[in-house]
């Protein structure tokens, strides 16, 4: 048997060995199970990350495990020359769920980056090349999804990016309407974007920008990566606004931790802008990510996950403004996908202090702690992470 190595020894291997771009890691995991991970050293922590919105069905969910590892024992991959009844039964499910009309179509990547690529491919398909954007927007790091996303000091480092890309305030319906015009392609948009501290688009906004599409000729892609596969309490975030786009790109939960991503496109016209042999993927739709995928939207439907999502969420939200903490100025998001918002720029410092007392959680601005759990996590278990919330708190900003 081997012997038992640290934390300590674990991060000191990485620091000679592993690309330094993530920064060093705040602990090594070695084991799962529901909503609680361990490190080297044998704490337990309650995560109420889920790998960023990944792990929807916490770690080491039966079903997950079950559907793997058969799929592991008859198929892994056999290239894109030919399919795969997970991939297709996919396929079907994701455009089920997601009410897509006849001669809607799927194509299967490994991320939501890729997915993104998949979509700007798509938008060139229409003779234009103007793409318009939200600021604050976040829409993937490799060259293209880079373009459309928002911050500079992602962008800057690796310019020049692909051109005519425009970005526009979110919610800012004048801005939008100058925009959008015949000379774009497609306007991407996040219902709720993560990044920027779980800040959501107005059901409003989205039905004004499919209005402006419709009658500009101009794509609408929904980025629902972090927002899809029921994390909003809906099976994706755009049915809440009553519209139907052209596109949606979707990962992160959609293999319940393996590796995927999805476009998704919308009716005829749309889907055969890509024909043969224009794009592709070596790994994309294999058997055993999308054999998870079926193991992860069936189990989400079974267990009444979407309700499940919606009602543990607003029991956080309510919990955190019961507080009445003067550091917590609100709680922004729907489902399990929330930001307590701090009247300081100390969310770093809070979420390095919850690491300390065994909770995962996450500070994407200054003043947002993100909260993305696994859609499994119970009542007792957000109680739990509220009932330490006033200690991480005290002695900060404007509680001190």
């Amino acid at each position: 048997m081997s012997p038992a190595v640290d934390s300590a020894t674990y991060l000191d291997r990485y620091a000679h060995s592993v690309m330094g771009v993530f920064g060093r890691p705040k602990a090594v995991l070695t084991r799962g199970e529901g909503c609680y991970v361990w490190d080297a050293d044998g704490k337990r922590y309650l995560d109420l990350l889920a790998g960023i919105a990944v792990n929807v069905l916490g770690h080491g969910h039966p079903d997950v495990v079950d559907a793997v590892c058969k799929q592991a024992g008859s198929l892994i991959h056999v290239s894109n020359f030919f399919a795969t009844p997970p991939q297709i039964e996919l396929a079907e499910r994701l455009l089920a769920v997601a009410g897509a009309p006849d001669g809607s179509a799927v194509f299967f990547g490994n991320s939501g980056t890729e997915a993104i690529e998949a979509a700007i491919k798509l938008s060139r398909r229409t003779g234009r090349t103007a793409l318009v954007a939200a600021e604050a927007s976040f829409h993937g790091r490799t060259t293209g999804a880079l373009a459309l996303t928002h911050k500079h000091a992602y962008r800057e480092p690796f310019a020049p990016l692909i051109p005519s890309v425009t970005h526009v305030p979110l919610n800012d319906e004048r801005a939008l309407r100058a925009a959008v015009t015949e000379d774009v392609a497609a306007l991407f948009l996040e219902p709720i974007q993560g990044e920027a501290g779980v800040v959501a688009a107005d059901a409003a906004y989205l039905q004004l920008a499919r209005e402006l599409t419709t009658a500009t000729g101009t794509l609408l892609i929904l980025d629902e990566v972090q927002t899809g596969v029921g994390r909003t309490g809906t099976w994706f975030a755009f049915q809440q606004a009553g519209i139907v786009p052209d596109a949606i790109t979707v990962a992160k939960g959609l293999g319940g931790g393996v590796p995927i991503g999805a476009l998704l496109t919308f009716g005829p016209t749309v889907s055969g802008l890509l024909t043969a042999g224009q794009h592709g993927s070596t790994f994309g739709g294999n058997p055993l990510a999308t054999a998870a995928g079926l193991a992860v939207l069936d189990a989400i439907d079974r267990d009444g996950l979407l309700a499940h999502a919606t009602s543990v969420g607003n029991h956080l939200a309510d919990s955190v403004a019961a507080l009445g903490h003067p550091l917590i100025s609100g709680v922004r998001g729907v489902g399990l996908l929330r930001a307590i918002v701090l009247s300081a720029d100390v969310a770093a410092i809070v979420a390095d202090r919850a690491l300390t007392a065994g909770f995962i959680i996450n500070a994407p601005t200054p003043d947002a702690l993100r909260f993305a759990p696994p859609l499994i996590v119970t009542v007792a278990q957000v109680d739990e992470f509220v009932a330490a919330l006033p200690q991480l708190l005290n002695g900060l900003g404007v509680a001190s």
